[in-house]
């Protein structure tokens, strides 16, 4: 059968409903950055989907959108082969077609409760209310938390760092202290107390610690990018591996001022507090 339109405006409404009943028959879907990439996928592309491995049951669906899967920690080496579905379109390819109760049942909800509510008397309440329904937390409890292992490590690093660039500092002030050994002495001999020269000392040692923090912090901004780029290029993921934030550049700030302080005086007590003779070597 073969038909003519010469109006303009007919010919517009019929392609708008046709592309109407097209969008109808092909339910929206959403694919991941990683399957849209791995499939060569489009916004518009229309994939079929199963949820049987064998294709049985299928149903086409319309690429709405790429979207980038939430970063998760626990899986960053896991290539994110996702899709996101209409919960009517999920249970429909899901149901089961010889259990018509598959279709109007869950197995799991996750709920977030108010602040202020104890989980603990929550879940009494539902297993007394709900008799068979039981609930438990989500949240990792402090023992079994695989971060908190990672955040001990990390403390340990951190304190063998510190206690090695101590040394490395000391080491320093104290070459220094004796190669301005006969400086010294000129400087008590002209009457200069050990009181300012301790405070000389000690201003020289924070401002070398100081020096040093900053050096620190500017090569870690600096590093922070590239090595978040590698990574995530690696594993294929938007998750962030290193951040330095301002409160970490404080930090470390605070943590080597006084250890420079130290380390100067320390450096410097063992020659300030020999008489004069002693340190021309006589």
């Amino acid at each position: 059968m073969q038909w003519a339109c010469h109006n303009p405006a007919m010919l517009t409404f019929v392609a708008a409903l046709a592309c109407a009943i097209a969008l109808d028959a092909a339910p929206d879907v959403l694919v991941s950055r990683q399957l849209a990439a791995r499939a060569h996928l489009t916004v518009g592309d229309t994939v079929t989907l199963a949820a049987d491995a064998n294709g049985a049951r299928a149903r086409t669906f319309r690429v709405a959108g790429v979207y980038e899967p939430t970063p998760d920690p626990m899986r960053f080496t896991a290539e994110r082969i996702e899709g996101r579905l209409h919960l009517p379109d999920l249970i429909a390819l899901t149901a089961d077609p010889h259990d018509p109760a598959s279709a109007e049942s869950v197995n799991t909800i996750n709920m977030t409760l108010a602040p202020g509510i104890d989980t603990r008397r929550f879940i009494a309440d539902l297993a007394s209310q709900a008799p068979g329904v039981t609930g438990w937390p989500t949240a990792r409890s402090r023992d079994d938390d695989p971060f908190v292992v990672l955040d001990r490590f990390h403390l340990a690093i951190s304190v063998v760092t510190v206690v090695g660039s101590t040394a490395f500092l000391l080491a320093l002030m104290v070459i220094r202290a004796e190669e301005r050994r006969d400086t010294i002495a000129i400087l008590r001999m002209v009457g200069i107390s050990r009181r300012s020269l301790l405070t000389s000392v000690a201003v020289e040692g924070l401002v070398t610690a100081i020096a040093g923090a900053i050096f620190g912090v500017a090569l870690a901004f600096t590093t922070e990018g590239l090595v978040n780029r590698i990574f995530q290029t690696r594993y294929d993921t938007a998750l962030v591996f290193v951040r330095v934030t301002p409160a970490l550049a404080w930090r470390a700030v605070a943590v080597a001022a006084p250890l420079g302080i130290a380390a100067g005086l320390a450096a410097s007590w063992t020659l300030l507090r020999r008489n004069i003779l002693s340190l021309f070597r006589r």
